[in-house]
C-alpha cells in the first residue's frame, strides 16, 4: 500500500511541476514588431518589393535567431535584438536594386514595438571574396607568441576566369574597440587604411580559375621547422615582405614565392595583422599607380581623447581607399570590447571574431572562415556573401592550413 501511495505522490508532484512549467512558459511575453523602411537618400523613387524581403532577428542574450519573410506578422519574445534585412526594390527605369539594412540592439518590448530601418543600396559584385583570415597566430611549445604564420585566402567566387592583378589587402586605420569620434567621418565614401599590399601584374598576369583560391602568407616557409606548432606555408601563391631598417626586427623572404607590392604601411619595420582581431580587412582593386595614390589619397583627421587625466585634442594622418574599389571587406572585433564598425554597412554590416575577451588565450590556432552557400553540380563551392560578416563567416574556425595530424 505504501508503494502505491508513494507512486501517487510522485505522480502528483510531477503533475504540479509540469503545470508550473507550463505556467512559466505562458508568462513569456511576446511583442509584435512594426518596421518602417526608410529609402536611401539617393533613391527616393524606389518601390520596395515586399515579397522579396527577408528579415533575421538575433537575440543578443541567447543568440537565438528568428527569421521572417515580409514585413507582416513579426512576433518576437521580448528582448534585445540585432536585425538584418535584405530586400529588392524597383526604380522608375524598372531596374531591380538590392537593398539591405542592419540595426543593433533593438529593444523589443511591450505589445507593439515600432522601429525604423535605414536601407542602403548594394551592388551584387560577383568576383573575389576573402575566404579566410588567420591572424591569431600560434604559440611555441613554451607558450610564447610565434609570428609569421598569418595568412589570407582569396577566392574567385564566380564561374568565370578572373585576374587578380592589382588586387590589394588593406588593413583599417582604426580599431573596432575604440571610437574617438574621428572627423571627418569618411565611411560613406572610403575606408581609412594603415596598410596596403597589392598583387603585382599588368592586368592578365595572375589568372584565377573559377572556384580557385590564392594563399597569401606573411612568411611563406614551412614554419614547422622552427616551431612544431607552426604551419607549412611554403606553397603560398604570394607573401608580403618588408625591408626593415632595424637590424633587430627583420623579415624573411622566400625567393621562390612572389612578393606583394607594398603600396603603404604605417610601420617602418614589419607588418603583422592585429593578432587579437581588432581591425577590418578589405580586398580592393587599386586603380591608380603607387605615386598617384600616395599623393592624392591622404586622409587627415582629428579627434578628442577623453581620459581620466583630461581631454586631449588630437590629429592623425593615414590613407583612404574609395568604397567603389572594394570587392570585399571583413570587419573583426571581440564580443567584450566591440564599439563600432570601421566601414560603411554597404561594405560590411556585421563583424566576425576569434576570442571573446581581450587577450583571450583560447584564440590561438583559430581563424575566421567564410561559410559555403552551396555546391554547384560540377563540385565548385560557392561561398556565402551577403556583405554581413556576422552571418557569412564561421567564427573561431579551425584554420584550413593547420596540419591534419594536429589534434586541436
Amino acid at each position: 500500500m505504501k508503494v502505491i501511495q508513494n507512486i501517487i505522490i510522485i505522480a502528483i508532484v510531477i503533475a504540479i511541476l509540469s503545470f508550473a512549467g507550463c505556467r512559466e512558459k505562458d508568462t513569456i511575453q511576446t511583442t509584435k514588431v512594426s518596421l518602417t523602411l526608410l529609402l536611401p537618400d539617393n533613391a527616393k523613387d524606389l518601390k520596395i518589393l515586399e515579397d522579396s524581403t527577408r528579415i533575421e532577428f538575433k537575440n543578443v542574450s541567447t543568440a537565438k535567431i528568428f527569421q521572417f519573410k515580409g514585413l507582416g506578422n513579426i512576433i518576437l519574445p521580448e528582448g534585445l535584438y540585432d536585425c538584418f534585412l535584405v530586400s529588392k526594390g524597383v526604380c522608375e527605369e524598372n531596374k531591380i536594386k538590392t537593398l539591405k539594412a542592419y540595426a543593433q540592439s533593438l529593444s523589443i518590448i511591450g505589445e507593439i514595438s515600432e522601429h525604423e530601418l535605414k536601407l542602403f543600396e548594394t551592388t551584387e559584385v560577383e568576383g573575389f571574396v576573402i575566404e579566410e583570415i588567420f591572424f591569431t597566430g600560434v604559440l611555441t611549445p613554451q607558450g610564447k607568441q610565434y609570428y609569421g604564420c598569418s595568412y589570407f585566402k582569396i577566392k574567385n567566387n564566380t564561374d568565370k576566369l578572373l585576374y587578380a592583378d592589382s588586387l590589394a589587402i588593406c588593413e583599417s586605420q582604426f580599431v573596432s574597440t575604440t571610437n574617438w569620434d574621428y572627423q571627418p567621418d569618411i565611411r560613406s565614401e572610403a575606408m581609412s587604411v594603415c596598410a596596403i599590399y597589392m598583387i603585382p601584374g599588368n592586368g592578365k598576369d595572375v589568372p584565377v580559375q573559377p572556384g580557385e583560391t590564392l594563399l597569401i602568407a606573411d612568411i611563406a616557409i614551412d614554419h614547422r621547422q622552427a616551431n612544431p606548432n607552426g604551419y607549412d606555408l611554403s606553397g603560398a601563391d604570394f607573401e608580403w615582405y618588408d625591408d626593415s631598417p632595424n637590424p633587430r626586427i627583420q623579415d624573411i623572404d622566400n625567393p621562390l614565392v612572389p612578393n606583394l607590392e607594398k603600396i603603404y604601411c604605417y610601420t617602418l619595420t614589419i607588418w603583422v595583422p592585429h593578432n587579437r582581431g581588432f581591425r577590418s580587412y578589405g580586398l580592393a582593386k587599386i586603380k591608380v599607380d603607387k605615386e598617384t595614390y600616395l599623393r592624392d589619397y591622404i586622409y587627415e583627421y582629428s579627434y578628442t581623447m577623453n581620459l581620466p587625466q583630461g581631454t586631449f585634442p588630437m590629429t592623425g594622418k593615414g590613407y583612404k581607399v574609395p568604397n567603389e574599389w572594394f570587392e570585399d571587406v571583413v570587419n573583426c572585433s571581440i564580443e567584450s570590447k566591440y564599439v563600432w564598425n570601421l566601414v560603411d554597412p554597404s561594405l560590411d554590416a556585421g563583424w566576425t571574431y576569434c576570442g571573446k575577451i581581450d587577450h583571450d588565450k583560447t584564440r590561438y590556432d583559430k581563424s575566421v572562415r567564410r561559410k559555403i552557400a552551396y555546391t554547384t553540380r560540377d563540385g565548385r563551392e560557392v561561398l556565402l556573401d551577403t556583405n554581413n560578416s556576422t552571418y557569412d563567416f564561421e567564427h573561431e574556425a579551425r584554420p584550413s592550413m593547420m596540419p591534419e595530424e594536429t589534434n586541436k
